[in-house]
């Protein structure tokens, strides 16, 4: 592990301090099924519908999304902070036994998308971009499915937190 210069400490603490939810990216196709938590998800435009998702560079994950073409990201609920331990490598489960953890359901070209999702983005990647350590990847959704219940799990000062769904005025 290299040592960090003053800037990049300063860079990953104040990382720290952005709430970000929690995700989980799965693939399925030729380069093999996989799936990764990240939380550096953001939305690009709705014309059309597209995300960028970032993976490092270094992860053995990464040449498996692009290798696939294709990727899922399913939004973790408050209830999944299991799920997003187990998919950032943190409980030594190995990737197939992941996948049997969970309801799982088969989408477009096989994607693993996960049956109680807050949401899941189904799509192409259309582009990748290379800067510095991470890969970033667009993507342009095919399919979009959203669930009106549960509360959200968010990742903030390096742990994960619940996050409840606002109360709906009568």
């Amino acid at each position: 592990m290299s040592v960090l210069d003053p800037k990049q400490l300063a860079f990953r603490n104040a990382m720290a301090h952005m709430t970000a939810a929690v995700n989980v990216i799965t693939s399925n196709g030729p380069a093999g099924r996989c799936g990764i938590t990240a939380t550096a998800v953001c939305s690009i435009t709705d014309s059309p519908p597209t995300l960028m998702v970032c993976v490092n560079r270094n992860s053995a994950l990464n040449p498996v999304f692009k290798g696939n073409g294709r990727l899922c990201v399913n939004i973790l609920s408050g209830a999944h902070e299991d799920l997003a331990r187990h998919f950032a490598g943190m409980t030594g489960v190995a990737m197939d036994q992941r996948f049997g953890l969970h309801p799982w359901r088969d989408g477009l070209q096989a994607l693993p998308v996960l049956e109680d999702a807050l949401a899941s983005l189904q799509g192409r990647i259309t582009e990748v971009q290379e800067i510095g350590t991470h890969s970033l990847m667009l993507v342009e959704l095919d399919e979009i499915s959203v669930q009106e219940r549960g509360d959200s799990l968010v990742y903030f000062s390096r742990s994960f937190h619940r996050l409840p769904r606002p109360c709906q005025a009568a």
